[in-house]
């Protein structure tokens, strides 16, 4: 049984120039032990996606006009703030893009960490201590204890990052969201954190999911991904499948576009244009504009779901593997 499910999600933000329609009905699952790869361009909607149904955006201007989404089978749109609460954090928690934002200015890093293990897991205050000393040496944060009485902006933004993914993994969550968790980080150190995740993933049958730009980071930790594009789901199947054989033309765009030690090439393809307006209303694939294999009734009608098998599909009138 999915722990996660997600069913025509839509998150709008209602502003003076009109409804930005951030994310329009997107689809998905997530099985425990599982992680799942959400990628796509800025402005996609992948982590307002996950911020919406969290309540972590301010209402308004958000507001969810359709969608499920099920934890272990229990909507959390329609949960009262108390019930909520307790689960975030606790059993679904998030490490957040920017941690120089995310974390208190005011507090020391030991409050920030010592908090949600006193209010979830019910620890006395030395042994949240304990715990969010183990949490910073398991992250790579050299002298834990004088760490903890260090303010954020005492640190640099990799060492930022550790803390927020040493916060996220404290209560031992069911369900982890990292939004770009390795950005801040040199490659050598994002080596170690993706190989900590993993590590933790296994001992709790963690269920992750791994919002980034980064296919490299995707290719080596996701089992199954999510491909968004102006506020929809694209494509989505297993890992090895949308690098092999992917479906839509915006896949094998993102795909063109990265850098890769195997193909010598003097410049890196570029996806042309940008994302459109998502205030405006589109009939057609909002990415009818940018596309090479476009159609005309690519401009009149979104695309139904076209099933490739039973765990890959994609959202195209345009059929590239015949």
């Amino acid at each position: 049984m999915a722990i996660l499910e997600i069913k025509n999600l839509k998150a709008h933000f209602h502003t003076r120039r009109g409804i930005i329609k951030a994310v329009n009905g997107i689809s998905y699952s997530l099985n425990p032990g599982e992680t799942l790869g959400i990628v796509g361009e800025s402005g996609s909607g992948k982590s307002v996606s996950q911020l919406s149904y969290l309540r972590l955006l301010p209402s308004p201007p958000l507001k969810i006009p359709d969608g499920e989404v099920l934890y272990r089978g229990e909507n959390i749109l329609g949960m009262s703030d108390e019930r909520l609460r307790s689960i975030r954090g606790d059993k679904i928690s998030m490490i957040f893009q920017e941690p120089m934002t995310s974390l208190n200015p005011y507090l020391t890093i030991g409050s920030q960490l010592t908090e949600p293990l006193m209010i979830h897991k019910g620890f006395s205050k030395p042994q949240a201590l304990k715990e969010a000393c183990k949490a910073l040496e398991r992250v790579g944060i050299p002298g834990a204890s004088k760490a903890m009485k260090v303010y954020p902006h005492e640190f640099s933004g990799g060492m930022r990052q550790r803390v927020m993914i040493a916060m996220a993994l404290t209560t031992k969550p069911e369900i982890l969201i990292a939004d770009e968790p390795t950005t801040a980080l040199d490659v050598t150190v994002q080596a170690q954190i993706l190989e900590l995740l993993k590590e933790i993933q296994k001992e709790n049958q963690m269920a992750i999911i791994l919002i980034t730009h980064d296919l490299g980071v995707i290719a080596g930790l996701a089992d199954k991904v999510v491909v968004m594009y102006a506020g929809r789901v694209f494509e989505k199947g297993p890992v090895e499948t949308l690098f092999e054989k992917s479906e839509h033309p915006y896949t094998r765009a993102l795909l063109r576009s990265t850098p890769r030690l195997d193909r010598l090439e003097e410049k890196i393809p570029v996806i042309g244009g940008s994302i459109p307006d998502l205030s405006q209303t589109h009939l057609g694939c909002p990415f009818y504009e940018r596309c090479e294999f476009r159609k005309e009734i690519c401009k009149a009608e979104f695309p139904k779901v076209r099933k490739i098998d039973p765990t890959h599909e994609s959202f195209c009138h345009v059929e590239i593997f015949k």
